[in-house]
């Protein structure tokens, strides 16, 4: 455990495309199974299903094999992994796994897929079989029709529950492509001031479009989720609907943009306010508020500390200043935008923040009079301290 926690404290100063490019993807998605596979004996199973699919997203096939979607993996306990892609050419070029199988064998239906899989396996009587929490009922009753002989189940704190834990703890890849993500934000965020301040940028979609034109000439996969762009009309919202319009934007009072892009799968997850004045006492002191609160609570991500403790001592900071932020302090990032831990009052108590955790840290208040103001940047957990990934900064113009 030892070499793998320095490793983590390395890979804050290290080369991202350098150890991306040098990866062993072949053996990390082994090792990867290869903790499911444990988990599996250890709770009586022979195998376990993840399923991507238009219906259900699964991020946890990729981090398994690296296929990007729309796949069957089956993974069981004696070590064995088959993947079963729509596209087998993908496959083929993305995909680490044991054996790839192309959907068509198996008439495109997953029941059949799976039926036929587990039938080569050598797992005794009666075997037991998981398949996603997330599993409609009527899809459920037609694997249990399908599957006979087999123990088939569909419950909370699964296999899948367990890889979900797993994802929240980076690994060196990991936090390599998450790093490169981050520094590409940057980039554009300080292209967008740039851009903002010489009257380039003038309204929500001139921004929105800027940041998915520039991600593509940097060779990211696409955004992490729909850029919000909301100019001083429609800041007052948490996250704007819709995500961006042909209003004005950066322009007098309080603008906000938050966006991420994607490397390699990992998301980036960052915030910035635009402060265009003259603005209002209470649009200062708001701004004012959002950056000391952010400024107190970023030592508090910290490794050992707590989790839910963090979400505490902002309620409580803001409390100070009689006002209240209306959702969580943050969250953790990786190939899904939202993923564990989660800052907020409603985690266990037990939680805390460990080194390869990526978590934002984001402040913010909104008001229908004022607008809102959020200061959201990406820190890495380190064994000391943490490194904040982003450049996100409230802007005053």
């Amino acid at each position: 455990m030892e070499n793998e926690e320095t490793k983590i404290t390395e890979q804050t100063g290290a080369d991202f495309d350098r150890v991306i490019e040098t990866a062993d993807l072949e053996s990390l998605y082994i090792l990867r199974r290869t903790a499911v596979t444990y988990f599996l004996k250890m709770n009586n199973l022979a195998a376990v299903v993840f399923e991507d699919s238009e219906e259900k997203r699964e991020p946890s096939l990729r981090y398994l094999c690296g296929h990007p979607s729309d796949a069957i993996l089956i993974i069981a306990a004696n070590g064995d992994s088959v993947l079963i892609p729509w596209d087998e050419n993908l496959a083929a070029q993305c995909a680490h796994a044991g054996k790839i199988v192309p959907f068509t064998k198996y008439e495109r239906k997953n029941t059949v897929a799976v039926r036929e899989t587990l039938k080569k396996l050598n797992a005794g009587p009666h075997p037991a079989v998981e398949l996603p929490p997330s599993t409609p009922y009527p899809l459920f009753l037609e694997y249990l029709t399908e599957l006979e002989g087999w123990d088939v189940k569909c419950r909370n704190n699964s296999t899948h529950d367990f890889v979900v834990k797993q994802r929240s703890v980076k690994d060196t890849y990991e936090i390599a492509c998450t790093r490169k993500a981050a520094f590409i934000t940057s980039q554009l965020t300080d292209a967008i001031e740039k851009q903002l301040r010489s009257g380039k940028i003038k309204t929500e979609t001139d921004v929105a479009l800027f940041i998915e034109k520039e991600l593509r000439a940097y060779k990211c996969e696409r955004t992490g989720f729909d850029t919000l762009a909301a100019g001083p009309s429609r800041s007052f919202a948490i996250h704007a609907f819709p995500g961006y319009t042909s209003g004005l934007w950066g322009t007098e009072g309080l603008s906000i943009l938050d966006y991420g892009v994607v490397c390699n799968g990992y998301t980036s997850d960052a915030t910035i306010t635009i402060a265009h004045g003259p603005l209002t006492k209470e649009q200062e002191t708001q701004i004012e508020t959002v950056q000391s609160v952010y400024d107190a609570l970023k030592p508090l991500y910290a490794n050992g500390l707590g989790v839910r403790a963090a979400a505490e001592k902002a309620d409580a900071l803001f409390a100070k200043h009689k006002v209240s932020m209306p959702h969580g302090l943050g969250h953790g990032i990786g190939l899904e935008i939202h993923e564990e831990p989660f800052v907020s009052k409603r985690t266990d108590d037990q939680a805390l923040f460990k080194p390869g955790m990526i978590v934002t840290l984001e402040p913010g208040l909104y008001d229908q009079k004022n607008g809102g103001c959020r200061l959201e940047n990406d820190i890495l957990i380190c064994e000391s301290g943490n490194v904040q990934l982003t450049n996100s900064r409230i802007i005053t113009l």
